[in-house]
């Protein structure tokens, strides 16, 4: 086991979009508790296209703050931004976490504890999900269900972003190069010696989410599509299965056509039947296609994310940079 360095640095990454004035207060009380920490470290902010003006004052106080300010050109998703924090980051510890106060930073001295125990990647696991709607805990159920069938890489359930991760884990995601990006899919398969720690999730009390119903459910879709091939299974047993009963009801109507005669066959049947297997075959494509699209954004070798402008006051930046 690698001995942990006792003068280590840590990187702070804080995805933000429209998070609102109060996020100056926030930032201003984890630096306050990564202080206590060590005597060098940085808070990594990526702006991911937020279209308020509350970063000004933010900028304003990046000195003071020991910030790396990251914004990008637009809005590219929740995990961009963490693969740009990753990317700029430069401590020997670096940990992600929302800045929305709904995941406790008082947790992260813990993880620091475990970090030195020797664990390379500590993650929050939430601990209830009572305050959701009975849909999305649903939805949530389902989605862990089918990320678990068929697949090497397990997605731990209720898993959270917040999490601290050594130096050696960073330079592996950062490795990755696929533009379908399911972070915590990520998290995992790269694997190295993990912990799981239980956290309280508070209610949101910075911005507001910009996760809707449609936005997290694409989110879902990106995870099954890049780590899991179920829905093609699923769809391949579905045409085995229908196939099956085709041949076994044309069997079934030799035998009746020579035993009692050739009868006439109803025009609501064969309607019903072109309808349901058209409604199949169409499925069936929009899965596939699913599947396509991503090999094509994948092709195409796009960019995660384009930056307009960045400010780096960070201690642990290169002098000579």
């Amino acid at each position: 086991m690698t001995a942990r360095p006792s003068d280590y640095t840590i990187s702070c990454i804080v995805p933000v979009h429209n998070e609102g004035p109060d996020i100056l207060g926030f930032l201003r009380q984890l630096h306050g508790l990564l202080k206590k920490q060590t005597s060098r470290f940085e808070i990594v902010l990526v702006d991911d296209g937020s279209t308020d003006d509350s970063l000004f004052a933010v900028a304003a106080e990046a000195e003071a703050l020991c910030l790396v300010l990251v914004r990008f050109s637009r809005n590219f998703g929740k995990e961009a931004a963490m693969t740009a924090g990753l990317q700029k980051a430069r401590g020997d510890v670096v940990i992600i976490i929302d800045a929305d106060l709904q995941e406790p930073m008082e947790v992260i001295p813990q993880m620091l504890e475990h970090w030195h125990a020797g664990y390379d990647m500590i993650y929050a696991v939430r601990d209830s999900r009572k305050d959701e709607t009975l849909l999305k805990r649903i939805g949530v159920r389902l989605f862990y269900y089918l990320m678990a069938q068929g697949n090497s890489t397990e997605v731990p359930p209720d898993a959270r972003d917040f999490r601290l991760m050594d130096r050696k884990v960073v330079a592996a995601l950062n490795q990755l190069p696929e533009r379908n990006r399911f972070m915590k899919g990520l998290f995992s398969w790269v694997g190295f010696r993990s912990l799981a720690i239980p956290v309280r999730i508070a209610p949101r009390r910075i911005g507001r989410s910009s996760f809707s119903f449609l936005r997290l459910a694409e989110l879902a879709l990106t995870g099954i599509t890049s780590f899991s091939n179920v829905p093609l299974r699923i769809w391949g047993g579905i045409g085995f299965v229908i196939s099956l009963m085709a041949f076994l009801f044309a069997l079934y109507t030799i035998v009746k056509t020579l035993v009692f005669g050739a009868d006439v066959p109803g025009f609501p049947t064969i309607v019903v039947s072109i309808m349901f297997f058209t409604g199949i075959q169409l499925l069936s494509i929009g899965i596939l296609g699913e599947y396509i699209s991503r090999v094509f954004i994948e092709v195409k070798q796009r960019p995660h994310y384009l930056i307009a402008e960045e400010i780096d006051r960070s201690p642990l930046r290169d002098p000579a940079a």
